[in-house]
């Protein structure tokens, strides 16, 4: 018996605090918090980011048009050279054994079509006399004619043999400074189907430019002539100015996503700024002073129905229900019309939107207003009434 009464007494416990969790689980709700914030004015700014390498403006590649192994180098990494300046020598060896070849070829040319000179005129002297035939005077002239063939190419061969020699003295094409050395001395260049590097010199390290990759979405944002600010990080704290330059027409497709070359110059007199460093480039597109603005979450907000404030009619006072009823169709108005975001009015093409302040009794209104130049954070206001 008295272990029944304990049972019932632990089931009668069970029971209320199950009532109780779900009585107070299902009873009325916290108020709504919502995150607030001010409209202010401030400045604004419209900008594409991306990134770049520097780079010379000028960079020229110095390289050779024969083979043979490097004999001496007069330029090193970072020397000055002016234009003409010889900067590396091949080894002229078989070159020069090549242009003595070519000149033996052309005295021995040279020789033959003096005698087959000299048989033509014989034989023209003869033929006016008669004492040759039409035959052994025509072989004369092709004889002639022949061997002064083989004369100009033996004297072609010669010059060619000379340029070669010439082309043994590598000279710096331009002024600038050597930036890059890609053989060393005593090293065989071969220079079969292209022209192997040996020096790459840039022409003017005070006048440089980045070449930024813009993606295809924010390059129509960009023009000729914008002002654009980056940092590289050996000065992350110096922030450097640039003016977009030229907009290349090549796009160049990386990892699935269309990019297109942006060239900035960038002044550079204190040479700080070396070729190859990676910039992180802001371009500015749009800037605007104290004016009107609003974060640009505030306009994405859509509040449910039973939270938006309801003016009462001027003749009766509605309930609660008829009030929440009406909330409901102003939000699906607004929705159709394109809920939190921009709408189009009637009678123009000009995108408006709803901003939203709370009551005094912490319901919400909307106020219509018209924004523009988004940067992202904030929207500036160009016509509406915000109190």
């Amino acid at each position: 018996m008295k272990n029944r009464f304990v049972l019932i007494l632990i089931l009668s416990i069970i029971v209320l605090g199950a009532g109780g969790f779900l009585y107070f689980s299902n009873g009325p709700s916290a108020d709504v918090m919502y995150r607030m914030d001010k409209v202010t004015r401030g400045d604004l700014q419209v900008v594409v980011t991306a990134t770049g390498t520097l780079s010379a403006v000028r960079t020229v590649q110095v390289g050779t048009q024969v083979s043979g192994t490097i004999a001496k180098l007069y330029a090193d990494f970072n020397s000055i050279v002016k234009k003409g300046q010889v900067v590396a020598l091949i080894d002229p060896t078989f070159l020069q054994a090549s242009v003595k070849d070519a000149q033996a070829n052309l005295q021995r040319a040279r020789a033959q079509a003096n005698e087959s000179k000299r048989a033509f005129n014989r034989a023209k002297t003869l033929l006016g006399k008669g004492l040759t035939s039409q035959a052994d005077y025509d072989a004369a002239i092709t004889a002639y004619e022949s061997n002064s063939a083989v004369q100009k190419q033996a004297q072609a061969q010669l010059d060619r043999a000379e340029i070669n020699l010439r082309y043994a003295t590598i000279k710096a094409p331009i002024d600038g400074v050597v930036i890059s050395r890609a053989v060393d001395v005593g090293q065989t260049v071969a220079a079969s189907l292209s022209a192997p590097t040996i020096f790459t010199i840039a022409n003017d390290l005070t006048k440089m430019q980045v070449q930024a990759n813009v993606d295809e979405a924010d390059i129509g944002k960009v023009q000729v002539g914008q002002e654009v600010k980056f940092t590289v990080d050996a000065y992350a704290e110096q922030p450097c100015q640039g003016v977009v330059s030229q907009i290349r027409l090549a796009s160049v497709t990386v990892q699935n996503v269309v990019n297109y070359t942006v060239i900035i110059d960038v002044p550079n007199p204190e040479l700080k700024l070396m070729p190859g460093m990676t910039a992180t480039v802001t371009i500015l597109v749009t800037k605007k002073e104290n004016v009107l603005r609003v974060p640009t979450v505030a306009l994405r907000f859509q509040p449910p129905a039973e939270q938006i404030e309801v003016r009462k009619d001027s003749s009766s006072q509605q309930d609660d229900s008829a009030r929440t009823e009406r909330g409901r169709q102003f939000m699906q108005r607004m929705q159709e019309g394109g809920g939190g975001q921009s709408s189009r009015q009637r009678g123009g093409d000009r995108a408006m939107a709803r901003l939203w302040v709370r009551c005094k009794n912490n319901k919400l209104t909307a106020i219509l207003i018209r924004p523009a130049n988004i940067d992202g954070t904030f929207k500036e206001i160009v016509r509406g009434h915000v109190e």
